[in-house]
C-alpha cells in the first residue's frame, strides 16, 4: 500500500471514532440532563401540551427561578424548544431526533404519567390550563 492510501484508511478510521465518540456525547447530554427530578416532572407535563412557564411554576409548586433554570438545562440539551407570545414563554418537547428520543418521549407520555407523583402533577397542570394566564403567573409568584 502506498503512504496515500494508509492517510486515507486513517483519516477514515480517526472519522468513524470522531462520530461514535459525537453520538456517545449526545446520548451522555440526553441522560444527564434527564437525570434530574424537576427536569423529569417537566418533561412529562410537556409530554401532554404546551405550558407557559407560569403554568409549570404552579403545577408543581416549584418558584420561577427554578423552574426557568431546568428548562434551560433542557433545552440546551436539545429536549425542549420556546417560544415568545407578548409578555409569555411557552415550552413544548422537540421533535425526536432519534429513535432513543423518540422511545423517552413517548415512555414520559404513556409510562411515567400513572406514577403517583407525576399524576399529581398532571392533575395540578389541569387545574392551571384552564385558568386566565394572568391569575396563574399572580398565582405562581406567591410560591
Amino acid at each position: 500500500m502506498t503512504t496515500f492510501y494508509l492517510s486515507v484508511i486513517f483519516v477514515q478510521s480517526n472519522i468513524k471514532i470522531l462520530l461514535r465518540v459525537n453520538q456517545m456525547k449526545q446520548y451522555l447530554d440526553l441522560f444527564s440532563a434527564l437525570s434530574d427530578e424537576t427536569r423529569l416532572r417537566i418533561m412529562v407535563l410537556l409530554s401532554e401540551k404546551e405550558l407557559c412557564v407560569c403554568q409549570i411554576e404552579l403545577a408543581l409548586g416549584l418558584p420561577q427561578t427554578k423552574i426557568s433554570r431546568h428548562l434551560t438545562v433542557l433545552r440546551y440539551a436539545g429536549l425542549v424548544k420556546d417560544r415568545r407570545d407578548g409578555l409569555w414563554i411557552y415550552y413544548s418537547l422537540v421533535e425526536p431526533k432519534n429513535k432513543v428520543e423518540e422511545i423517552l418521549f413517548k415512555c414520559f407520555k404513556e409510562c411515567l404519567r400513572k406514577e403517583q407523583s407525576f399524576r399529581l402533577d398532571l392533575f395540578s397542570m389541569k387545574k392551571c390550563i384552564s385558568q386566565p394566564l394572568d391569575l396563574v403567573a399572580d398565582m405562581a409568584k406567591k410560591l
